[in-house]
């Protein structure tokens, strides 16, 4: 056995390269027919530069040069941190850079790359191919056509399609940045993350492959097989399936033809809840007519066959035939049953209907309304036709009646009271119809009333109009209500809901207007999470109740 110390002659500089070290081999000769001005090593072949080591079956050492060719079983080791093999390799030891090629595996002891040509160059710690790559580590298996990896940061970088495998999900982007202690992957450009429960879009976020958690901005989304989640920023848990969203919210229901939207949402897979706020807004897509229920807050819970909406604090719905307002709202999809609870009002065209409790079926065949109870303290004002007075029908409680979303029939029990203005055909003024009776039947034809059947104990004329005083006209507790009426849908938000909407979309439009600057990541936490804090799940669906 031969062994060979070949050493350069020392430099007066001190930045000068070192020179290549060979400890050991089998053979060694010169031919410079063949190779010239080089040494042919041959059999367990020891080379040693700079705290690397290189061992191969055979090499070619150009001393003038300080270059290696190594063949057969070639294989690299920087300290105990990384190990590289492959078929053939070509090591510059002047400019500290590795070429391999056949079968290379870069090894470190959390992560394995497999792939056919890899680079490395020890002055800066990067290695880099060109060729499709596999790397396998404990959580996830990455594939790609191309990609950096950053040893001191333990990061990889992939600006070319590459596929992130987990056993819960694979992930997909054209630009990736994956460190591989933390688990964390920063996307940049458009990127999908799908799994079982849902399908995850974005063009910029963060995903932790550890704790199952992610965050995303820029047209990002999550959809479910029955909902479609939509934010400027969203964050998503795996582990307890929670997402929230924050501005510019939208959630479509894909089976009941739902949406709502807000500024701020929570949404529980497992539980089939959701929570909304800032300028809150559900939705039930129609045909020809949507309902819109807006509340300070919405929670929206159960499976798509038993969907609860629940509105709360200063909720108001609205739809081209009729609005309304009141404390609360809930609405049951099941039942088709929609009860205003709390000061409730309501409006069918002119009229105008209050009690203590409202309650509103729907038929759910025709999607259209079916019946109408008001409970406790009913009162039905209408305008006069001239506007010359108010037709008031008063009682304890009122069941009515639907025909195309309009009242055609009305039944007033108890206690009723009626004042009315009574026309004929050329609307002129017959009388002031003011009576009291046990119940009262009314049918209506269009915005007025038809016919007016009174039953039992009545008591009551038909009175000239000289001939009641303007105090008369009007029932004890009659409030005209008009200038409340919502007549849009965009009235159903308070004037403060407006004002904090318009400086969310200007925040909103400033904050995508950075977006489209490209940001480059350069360390972790820094670039990326400190800028754009990921939220927590506040669980707050759980604690509101009605």
């Amino acid at each position: 056995m031969i062994a060979l110390l070949l050493l350069g002659i020392p430099s007066v500089w001190a930045q000068a390269p070192k020179k290549i070290i060979i400890e050991y081999s089998d053979f060694a000769d010169v031919n410079q027919t063949e190779i010239p001005d080089a040494f042919l090593l041959t059999g367990n072949v020891r080379i040693n530069h700079d705290g690397v080591k290189m061992f191969c079956n055979k090499a070619y050492y150009f001393q003038k040069e300080n270059y290696i060719k190594a063949f057969g079983d070639v294989r690299m080791v920087q300290g105990d941190t990384l190990f590289m093999n492959s078929k053939y390799a070509e090591y510059n030891g002047n400019v500290k850079q590795a070429y391999a090629t056949g079968n290379v595996t870069l090894r470190s002891p959390d992560m394995n790359l497999v792939t056919d040509t890899l680079n490395f160059d020890r002055n800066i710690q990067q290695a880099y191919y060109n060729t499709y790559g596999t790397i396998t580590n404990k959580d996830n298996v990455l594939k790609s056509k191309s990609g950096r990896y950053y040893a001191n940061e333990k990061k990889f970088q992939f600006l070319t399609a590459v596929t992130v495998t987990n056993p819960k999900y694979v992930l997909k982007s054209n630009h990736l940045d994956y460190y591989n202690n933390s688990g964390h992957s920063y996307l940049f450009g458009p990127s999908t993350i799908t799994s079982e429960q849902n399908f995850i879009y974005t063009e910029k976020g963060f995903y932790d492959s550890k704790k199952n958690v992610g965050h995303f901005l820029r047209k990002s989304y999550i959809k479910y097989k029955d909902r479609l989640i939509e934010g400027d920023s969203l964050y998503y848990d795996r582990k307890i399936e929670f997402a929230s969203a924050t501005n510019n919210v939208k959630i479509t229901d894909t089976i009941n033809k739902g949406i709502v939207k807000g500024h701020y949402a929570e949404v529980f897979k497992q539980k089939d809840s959701m929570f909304v706020t800032k300028r809150a807004v559900a939705i039930n897509l129609m045909e020809k007519d949507s309902v819109y229920i807006h509340g300070k807050i919405l929670m929206i819970t159960g499976k798509p066959e038993n969907r609860i909406i629940r509105a709360f604090k200063n909720a108001r719905f609205y739809k081209s035939d009729m609005s309304g307002k009141c404390d609360s709202i809930h609405s049951s999809q099941k039942t088709n049953l929609t009860k205003l609870i709390g000061r409730p009002i309501l409006w069918n065209f002119e009229n105008q209907m209050t009690g203590d409790i409202m309650h509103l079926v729907g038929n759910k065949e025709t999607e259209k309304l079916d019946s109408l109870k008001v409970l406790n303290n009913a009162f039905l004002v209408s305008k006069d036709t001239l506007g010359t007075g108010y037709n008031q029908v008063k009682g304890l409680n009122l069941y009515g009646k639907f025909r195309d979303n309009k009242l055609y029939e009305a039944d007033i029990i108890k206690n009723t009271e009626v004042v009315y203005y009574m026309r004929n055909d050329d609307h002129e003024l017959i009388g002031i119809n003011k009576n009291v009776s046990s119940k009262i039947n009314l049918t209506l034809d269009g915005n007025t009333i038809d016919t007016m059947t009174f039953f039992t104990n009545v008591d009551g004329d038909i009175y000239p109009e000289k001939d009641l005083p303007e105090n008369a006209r009007k029932l004890r507790g009659f409030v005209w209500r008009g200038e409340e009426r919502i007549k849009t849908k965009d009235d159903i938000f308070p004037p403060e809901e407006n004002e904090e909407n318009e400086k969310i979309i200007k925040a909103s439009q400033a904050e995508m207007a950075k977006e489209n600057t490209p940001m480059k990541v350069r360390k972790e936490t820094k670039d990326y999470d400190k800028n754009n804090p990921q939220p927590k799940p506040k669980q707050t669906t759980e604690k509101q109740t009605p």
